[in-house]
């Protein structure tokens, strides 16, 4: 099973004339997130080691006209208490982590190029995708509870502005399954969800609440989806992980 969410068309315009009259371009651009399932076959790999999932991961991205060489990966680690990594991609970074190894530890890329690919990895937190439609500027960031408790649905807004001129009253945000509070309550958030403590960090940093579209499945109750909770509860075999892929075209 292969899902896609949401694709949305998005035509703005991108030059003006004099007192803010449209010189009639117009560049319409598409926003593609997909997302794999357990049918799909784990995309974690061990150790950071891109090499015994870099078949997987293909084979899944080529079934959406995607290739490994033209993706990147959100390459996560847990090493020292920063969970605020954000870095801007270009050409040269395309393959990292998927076709040779990753070099820079991230908790969310950003890309401003069309056809460039960033790929998540996934078991029970959150992967936001925030797209300004006007700039043609995609994030996709790692929203955990480290994350989270670091208030990183704001700093990844905050990371957007300063280093891109975004607009947060522009940005579409799209938030992809994850654990819900019956399964991963965040104790350090009054018991709310990850879902909840997210939103709320992204409505503080003024993306508008009609801008935000979450994904209404509970990943760890959800069997096509792999869940690190669960698999610590014995209710899953594999520790293994979904994936969150986004890209504008």
């Amino acid at each position: 099973m292969y899902l896609l969410y949401p694709t949305r068309r998005i035509s703005h315009r991108r030059a003006s004339g004099r007192h803010g009259r449209p010189l009639g371009i117009i560049k319409v651009m598409t926003l593609h997130i997909f997302t794999s399932t357990v049918h799909d076959d784990s995309m974690k790999a061990p150790d950071r080691d891109y090499r015994p999932v870099q078949h997987t991961r293909a084979a899944f991205l080529e079934k959406h006209a995607i290739t490994t060489a033209d993706t990147t990966l959100v390459d996560l680690t847990y090493d020292g208490d920063d969970y605020r990594r954000y870095r801007t991609v270009k050409d040269h970074d395309k393959g990292s982590g998927m076709i040779r190894p990753g070099t820079h530890p991230t908790d969310a890329l950003v890309t401003t190029d069309p056809g460039h690919a960033l790929f998540l990895p996934l078991a029970d937190c959150i992967g936001a995708v925030l797209y300004d439609p006007t700039k043609s500027v995609l994030m996709l960031s790692h929203l955990g509870r480290h994350n989270l408790e670091q208030h990183g649905g704001t700093h990844s807004v905050d990371y957007l502005v300063t280093r891109h001129t975004v607009n947060p009253s522009d940005l579409e945000v799209w938030l992809s399954p994850a654990a819900g509070k019956e399964h991963y309550p965040l104790f350090a958030f009054e018991h709310k969800s990850l879902h909840d403590v997210a939103l709320s960090q992204l409505r503080a940093a003024g993306v508008p609440s009609g801008n935000i579209t979450v994904s209404p499945i509970n990943s760890a109750a959800n069997p096509d989806y792999f869940s690190h909770s669960q698999f610590l509860k014995g209710n899953q075999e594999t520790d293994g992980r979904f994936a969150v892929v986004a890209l504008f075209s």
